[in-house]
């Protein structure tokens, strides 16, 4: 009997299952309880899910409907349309080595739109519309997988969204996305990157205390070399200074082979000095971590132009000279606003409110799984 054949009469009062929202482990133990599957069948229907797109029976898995896709050379942006008029917005971004190979790396979100108010920063524009639940973050995993036809090894939560504002959420779409009988991704190929709030970083670091959970990583988005100027950009800073900030990510390399990469978006006029540069190679003196310089991309009515490539060489050089560890992070999909901070739906921009969770709760779609072309199959 195929492993996703029910074992016996189904429990009817058990709630849906989804596999995009569930460990392995959770969604056999849940799978064998509702009288679907008994012994190793529901790891095995988890497996297939993941690995085929074959979509266990008995199973709800919710329906997010693959939407736009914009292509610049190897980069691709796709939306996944949710219930309410909201969609996610994901990118594949195509990351060569030395040696001539490329992997790609999933760009994905953590919430539509986003609170913290970044002013560089396209999401930021629209305010935080809503939370995605863990399925939602998984969703697009499994779509570049099985819909848009591309498997990322390495997933980076830089999307749209503060994952730190999400955690509920996002540890345990860590958790989903690492497990080895799901889509097994590495832990040490997955990021979360934040805007530097240190109760946040103190959590991920419990995450990352745990065994098999020791080489996430993590990035923090710093764009300053002071205050001053990080308040001026960034309205956290007022709340979340960089002394503040500085603590908690001592703590985080205080772990075994723990580093941090610092991001930095090089804005033109504003941070792009090599005063600035100084002094934010003072202030990471204290800290094992890398600088990733970003040029600025432009988001919609833009005050700030693009950097000029000298300036971008110019702080970089400036930065290496100093001692500190440094790389540029290069410029992919900006034509397509599917670059660093241009993420970002226009059309709900200025919905700055949290839609009621009843408004736009994840509908399900009996066994028919995620909305996807044909070549998505259903266990028979």
């Amino acid at each position: 009997m195929p492993p996703d054949s029910p074992m016996s009469p189904p429990n009817r009062d058990i709630q849906p299952l989804d596999p995009l929202g569930l460990t392995a482990e959770a969604f056999a133990m849940a799978s064998e309880h509702a009288g679907l599957t008994r012994g190793r069948g529901g790891i095995e229907s988890y497996r297939r899910f993941h690995r085929e797109g074959v979509v266990p029976r008995g199973t709800s898995p919710a329906t997010h409907e693959l939407g736009r896709r914009e292509v610049e050379g190897e980069t691709t942006k796709f939306t996944l349309s949710l219930p309410g008029g909201v969609e996610t917005e994901s990118v594949l971004i195509p990351m060569r080595k030395r040696n001539g190979t490329v992997t790609r790396t999933l760009c994905v979100s953590s919430q539509i739109g986003c609170a913290m108010g970044c002013r560089f920063c396209e999401t930021a524009q629209m305010g935080l519309v809503r939370q995605l639940q863990t399925e939602d973050i998984v969703a697009q995993w499994h779509a570049a997988a099985h819909q848009v036809g591309i498997r990322p090894k390495n997933i980076v939560f830089m999307g749209m969204g503060e994952p730190t504002d999400n955690l509920d959420a996002v540890i345990p779409a860590i958790r989903v996305l690492a497990d080895h009988d799901g889509p097994a991704i590495a832990v040490s190929n997955i990021s979360v990157s934040t805007v530097g709030n240190p109760d946040g970083i103190r959590r991920l670091g419990e995450l990352a205390s745990e065994p098999g959970f020791r080489r996430l990583n993590l990035a923090v988005s710093l764009n300053a070399p002071n205050d001053a100027i990080r308040a001026e950009i960034m309205p956290v800073d007022r709340a979340w200074p960089m002394d503040d900030l500085m603590n908690a990510m001592l703590g985080w390399v205080g772990r075994p082979k723990s580093a941090i990469c610092v991001e930095y978006v090089l804005i033109p006029g504003v941070n792009d000095g090599v005063e600035h540069c100084d002094e934010v190679c003072d202030y990471l003196r204290p800290l094992r971590c890398s600088l990733n310089v970003i040029p600025y991309n432009p988001r919609r009515d833009s005050p700030w132009p693009a950097p000029s490539e000298s300036s971008v060489t110019r702080f970089t050089e400036r930065a290496i000279a100093n001692g500190q560890f440094t790389k540029r992070r290069g410029t992919k999909g900006r034509d397509v606003m599917a670059a660093c901070g241009q993420l970002g739906n226009p059309e709900i921009r200025n919905r700055r409110r949290v839609l009621d969770d009843s408004t736009v709760a994840v509908t399900i779609r009996g066994d028919r799984g995620i909305a996807a072309p044909a070549r998505t199959k259903t266990s028979s």
